[in-house]
């Protein structure tokens, strides 16, 4: 009987111990790069509805600053990069758990709501009118290096570099053009064909890849979300032919190796 009891008496911490991992499990962490937004929560609403109770929290930001964060000991499950170079350090650190997975390959573009980069292409950044171009900053938003790269490859940095400024992300540097404060910007394709970016009317131009290194993005589950699952559904979910097929429509390619 007083063993009956003293389980009694435990049964609701017993209970709370056990629905507080499963609640700890069916909710993680994901960070990803800011190109990814619209195309990551589009992957995650099919995710969710395909897999009830699941609930992937997501954050975007520029993956060098999430890189940092999770050197740093941040208690992130799941992790999509715009390049492959911050999860192979974040693996040789032994801050992973699975293989880095190759997901998409992004592409760069040539912005503008106040003239047609189709016409002069690069040249359009040599434009008098142009007073300041925005584009993500090369130290921490892959996408912002890789624009470097270009203005480089077609030998126009040097002229334009006292024009360039630079978003935390490539997602501010692409709102620095749609508010105006920038005259054209260097930002991703993906964000480019997303409704927002569309309703401003704007032109862009699509920067040929010969130019910058390819923009190949690697995800991979980090430490903190090994032994979890649901992580792992997830990581095996962006592979799927829905997955493949959200990235595609917002202009990446999907070649894996």
């Amino acid at each position: 009987m007083k063993t009956r009891k003293r389980f009694l008496t435990h049964l609701p911490l017993l209970s709370f111990l056990i629905f507080g991992t499963i609640n700890a499990q069916q909710k993680f962490t994901i960070v990803a790069a800011a190109n990814l937004k619209v195309a990551l929560d589009s992957v995650n609403t099919v995710f969710k509805n395909q897999n009830p109770g699941i609930n992937p929290q997501i954050t975007y930001g520029a993956s060098g600053k999430f890189y940092e964060q999770i050197s740093s000991g941040a208690p992130f499950d799941l992790f999509f990069s715009a390049d492959m170079d911050y999860p192979n350090q974040l693996e040789k650190n032994k801050l992973t758990s699975s293989k880095i997975k190759m997901y998409a390959v992004g592409k760069l573009v040539i912005w503008s709501k106040k003239t047609d980069p189709n016409k002069a292409k690069i040249n359009s950044l040599l434009d008098a009118s142009v007073k300041k171009i925005a584009i993500g900053n090369p130290a921490t938003a892959p996408y912002g290096e890789k624009a470097v790269e270009s203005l480089k490859f077609y030998k126009v940095y040097d002229k334009i570099k006292n024009k360039l400024v630079f978003g935390e992300n490539i997602t501010q540097a692409a709102q620095f053009v749609t508010t105006g404060n920038a005259d054209i910007g260097i930002t991703a394709l993906s964000l480019v064909l997303t409704p927002n970016m569309k309703k401003e009317g704007g032109k862009y131009y699509i920067i040929p890849q010969k130019s910058h290194s390819p923009l190949e993005q690697g995800c991979v589950v980090l430490k903190h979300g090994k032994n979890n699952a649901n992580v792992l559904k997830f990581y095996n979910f962006i592979s799927s032919k829905k997955a493949i097929a959200i990235l595609k429509y917002y202009g990446y390619d999907t070649a894996t190796k």
